[in-house]
């Protein structure tokens, strides 16, 4: 598995951009009710959730004074929930933005009463991005210059190749 790219989350944010714009341009929106903060407060609290795992992982496999060593299941677990909410966190951003930029052009009163909510959605899923990507790199087992020199046991027992 490899770390998440980032052309995937621009192509994804983009499609979800453009899947909103046409879906909110074609209906009329004074008549859906307004835009729940509940998302928003959601996604603040996951980026704020894996940027608080990301810390904390670093330091565990870091091994600085005080912290436990880190399980390496643990490990694998948010490098996969890491991929995951940046995917999410893509779509979602890329569904506030086109949110947003539609409401930014209408001039009702229902489309500048829900300008907020749509912008600080699109900050709390950008956040979540960073904070998913960031868990990612903090997931990565550093590089030690002595692993190198040191055989394993697959090379110093040569009955089993």
């Amino acid at each position: 598995m490899g770390p998440t790219r980032i052309s995937t989350l621009v192509v994804a944010a983009l499609a979800a951009a453009a899947v909103t714009w046409l879906l909110i341009s074609g209906i009329y929106y004074e008549r859906l009710p307004p835009l729940p903060w509940l998302p928003v407060v959601t996604l603040a609290g996951l980026a704020v959730l894996e940027a608080y795992a990301a810390i904390n992982t670093r330091s565990r496999i870091d091994r600085r004074p005080g912290r436990d060593p880190v399980n390496p299941l643990m490990v694998a677990r948010f490098v996969v929930l890491a991929k995951a909410s940046a995917l999410v966190g893509a779509i979602f951003a890329g569904g506030y933005a086109g949110l947003t930029g539609w409401l930014f052009i209408q001039p009702t009163r229902a489309a500048a009463d829900d300008r907020p909510a749509a912008i600080a959605g699109l900050l709390a899923s950008t956040a979540l991005v960073a904070a998913a990507l960031w868990l990612e790199r903090a997931c990565r087992v550093p590089e030690r210059a002595d692993d190198e020199h040191e055989p394993d046991d697959w090379e110093s027992d040569p009955g089993h190749r």
